[in-house]
């Protein structure tokens, strides 16, 4: 166990894979547009429109699942602020570095189980949109139902 600027860390993986105490006041990727409540009533609307368009799309499979999942890790991370004021990260993966418009990033965010079951189900919603019309077009006559 060691500090890691300022941060309680544990090598895994070595510095590859570690878990590192992360309190997090602001959004997804280090975003701070707003106070910690402005991020809780917006997880909160948008938790209601993933309800919502869960309940519609509940008989297909290949969306009901990954908005539950979606679904899911937003409650984890509003029951994080609403009981601590903040979001609790933990997950310390080091991918590649990203320099992008002279933007640079030689670690990634720190993130939690929530954010990875959101991120992961709203990447499988766009492949299975994309795959999805790719089908529509090469057979219009097809049905979207699982």
């Amino acid at each position: 166990m060691h500090y890691l600027a300022d941060k309680l860390s544990v090598e895994v993986l070595g510095r590859f894979f570690m878990l590192t105490l992360v309190y997090n006041e602001g959004g997804a990727l280090g975003t701070s547009i707003g106070s910690s409540t402005y991020y809780l009533i917006s997880s909160i609307l948008i938790l209601i429109f993933v309800l919502y368009y869960l309940f519609v799309n509940r008989n297909y499979t290949r969306i009901a699942y990954p908005l539950a999942f979606t679904a899911g890790g937003a409650v984890g991370n509003i029951i994080d602020r609403i009981r601590l004021g903040r979001v609790i990260d933990f997950l310390d993966v080091d991918f590649f570095d990203i320099n992008l418009l002279g933007y640079h990033l030689d670690r990634w965010w720190t993130f939690n189980i929530a954010d990875a079951a959101i991120s992961c189900s709203i990447v499988f919603l766009l492949i299975n949109v994309f795959l999805t019309r790719r089908r529509h077009a090469a057979d219009p006559q097809e049905s979207v139902a699982d």
